[in-house]
């Protein structure tokens, strides 16, 4: 051993060798990174494309990677699938932390249904594949319903306590909620400004004017 070597081992200097098995350990890091990227923003294509679940076949075509490496980035599909209820978390998070601009609780009730309809128009594809997967997804369901105890809590913190009875309430949350949105773009067949006033005419009707 050279005198260097010995004064690198003495004050504990890596080997020269080291250094190419931690740019191997960064290259497979990276790559990981990129397929679990792939993989997601496939997922999130396919979903937005068909309004339907993907399987995992079809995920790993989009995503030009091996179906093993699918199951490898996500322990199963529930927590693949769990990817595409994130956009319509999100989505719905970020209008609900927006101040109210109503100066009745009315017209911020009626303020919740363009924050809202807009919110389901964004995000409906993604969450009727999460709706097809539901029956068979423990993790789909709780993420359900999770998010329509928070919808409910948004809604009666704009409404003031005691200023509409219980079965109002009921109403008005289903009025407010997803399914009602679904139905009137896609069962009935109105624009988003269709729908916005059949709602605004429904909530208005139950709550009174300003």
């Amino acid at each position: 051993m050279t005198a260097h070597a010995k004064a690198d081992a003495k004050i504990g200097v890596d080997a020269p060798a080291s250094a190419p098995d931690s740019d191997r350990l960064d290259g497979r890091r990276r790559r990981s990174l990129d397929s679990r990227a792939r993989i997601v923003a496939a997922m999130l294509e396919l979903t937005r494309e068909t309004s339907l679940p993907p399987s995992a076949e079809q995920v790993a075509q989009r995503a030009g990677v091996g179906l093993r490496s699918v199951f490898r980035h996500f322990r199963d599909m529930d927590s693949l699938y769990g990817e595409i209820q994130r956009p319509f978390e999100a989505e719905l998070r970020a209008r609900a932390q927006r101040p109210f601009k109503g100066e009745t609780w009315q017209d911020r009730v009626v303020e919740l249904i363009g924050r809202r309809s807009a919110a389901f128009d964004t995000v409906a594809p993604y969450r009727h594949a999460a709706d097809a997967m539901r029956p068979t997804s423990v993790y789909l369901q709780a993420q359900h319903s999770t998010l329509t105890t928070a919808l409910r809590t948004i809604l009666r913190a704009v409404i003031p306590k005691g200023a509409v009875d219980a079965p109002t309430f009921e109403a008005l949350d289903l009025l407010l909620g997803f399914e009602a949105w679904s139905r009137l773009r896609g069962d009935q067949g109105l624009t988003p400004r269709q729908a916005r006033n059949a709602l605004e005419t429904a909530v208005r009707a139950l709550i009174g004017p300003r």
